[in-house]
């Protein structure tokens, strides 16, 4: 592993690291540098803009889903051909779980277990010198943690700037960059978080437009000197989820999208293929294949097209007689009996399980999830422990007749019951698959 690399951080959600962090990969592409991105935790969403700021695929490294072995393979994989990793984390720096040690989920584990530096992002809106207690705050947490500078997001002017720089510096620590409040570095949102990379109207001007603000505000060089080549690790993909087939029918549209990079890259690097097809454009499974996945997605907000796809309906009501099929929270939702959209009205679905949910009565479920599974099924064997996650605002308000899938626990062991559901060839939960436990 010769790439160096470090991560961005923050305090909390919101603070702009993403648009930091696409901007950062961005602009170091553009000296010539082979930049990889990488997302700490379940995130489906910003390694496909990490994608298009690079040019290269994003992978997510989730030390609580993810065994130390699997994510020594998958941060090897990403540096082998890169010249710089840049680590995005989620939520704040040291937000995850309290549980087993190095497999809390959050980004501190990552910057531990290689060694990597942190470019602390600190929204100073409302503040000057707090600013910097909280950048000593951070300097001083975590002895194996190690904060290389620090960039102020949300300066009001230049006034505002210097008092904040001229605190933190003091303590000791680099401010190595400024960005002045800008409405044009806010990417879109929804219930679920960002929109798509896919749905983002003119993605490459405007992630070009967060390079140059990278380019003028931040010392590149200086955060460039700081990065490490991470510390190696052996390891191993025997806790990826394999491939369910040979032949994978896989739906792809705007409706479902929510599948893992490193799931899609082992599956093809296990000699899988995977034939896309779009609902929302009235296709079903291609019936040369040998399985049937639904992702995760917005099919709520396309409730009524999916109802209307006649053709998608009989094509894979067919399918599911012979082969799997299996959904991934959206794709869950569309296999069952009906959707209720936000605006409370119920449109049909597959009919291929029993259940029925709401995207108007909305409870927001969020959370890691380790579940066992009941029965044989595309995720593993019965008695297996796999670990996701959830994130969803529909719920179920018919549940159906069918035979559980799995038993649920949360991140901390705490019994969440029975989930999902089995009929025949076809299986379904709004748990999303990230590895085996």
């Amino acid at each position: 592993m010769s790439a160096r690399g470090f991560i961005v951080g923050a305090a909390r959600s919101g603070s702009g690291k993403t648009s930091v962090a696409i901007g950062l990969m961005r602009a170091f592409r553009r000296r010539g540098i082979a930049v990889a991105g990488a997302k700490s935790g379940p995130d489906y969403i910003d390694p496909a803009f990490h994608a298009a700021a690079t040019g290269r695929p994003g992978v997510n490294l989730d030390s609580w889903a993810m065994p130390p072995r699997l994510l020594d393979r998958l941060m090897a994989s990403q540096a082998a051909d890169a010249e710089l990793v840049v680590v995005e984390s989620a939520m704040g720096l040291f937000d995850g779980v309290r549980r087993d040690e190095g497999r809390h989920g959050s980004a501190a584990d990552l910057a531990r277990r290689y060694r990597l530096p942190v470019l602390l992002v600190l929204d100073i809106s409302g503040q000057s010198q707090t600013a910097a207690a909280i950048a000593h705050g951070f300097a001083s947490f975590d002895p194996l943690v190690r904060i290389s500078g620090v960039v102020l997001n949300q300066a009001a002017s230049e006034r505002h700037e210097a008092q904040a720089r001229a605190a933190i510096e003091e303590r000791g620590i680099a401010v190595v960059g400024a960005i002045r409040r800008n409405s044009d570095m806010a990417l879109p949102e929804r219930h679920l978080g960002l929109v798509q990379a896919r749905e983002h109207a003119a993605l490459e001007s405007f992630i070009d437009r967060l390079a140059d603000v990278m380019q003028a505000s931040i010392d590149l060089d200086a955060v460039l000197s700081e990065a490490t080549v991470p510390a190696e690790g052996q390891g191993s993909a025997d806790a990826m989820i394999a491939p369910p087939g040979q032949r994978i029918a896989i739906a792809d549209d705007a409706a479902f999208a929510f599948l893992y990079p490193h799931v899609v890259r082992h599956w093809r690097e296990a000699g899988a293929e995977l034939v896309p097809f779009s609902p929302l454009a009235d296709q079903g499974p291609d019936s040369a294949c040998d399985v049937c996945w639904l992702p995760g997605g917005y099919p709520e907000l396309h409730a009524g097209v999916l109802a209307d796809a006649g053709g998608f309906h009989r094509e894979l009501a067919r399918f599911a007689e012979t082969r799997p099929v299996h959904g991934e929270c959206g794709g869950y939702m569309v296999l069952g009996e009906a959707l209720e959209d936000g605006e409370g009205v119920t449109h049909r679905m597959a009919g291929l399980l029993g259940h029925v949910t709401s995207f108007a009565k909305r409870k927001m479920n969020l959370g890691y999830r380790e579940a066992r599974l009941r029965c044989d099924c595309v995720l593993g064997r019965a008695g297996d422990a796999v670990r996701g996650h959830e994130f969803h605002y529909s719920r179920v308000v018919a549940a159906g007749g069918d035979t559980p899938l799995a038993a649920l626990e949360d991140a901390v062991g705490n019994d969440l019951g029975l989930t999902g559901s089995r009929r025949g060839n076809v299986t379904g939960a709004f748990f999303h698959a990230i590895a085996r436990g």
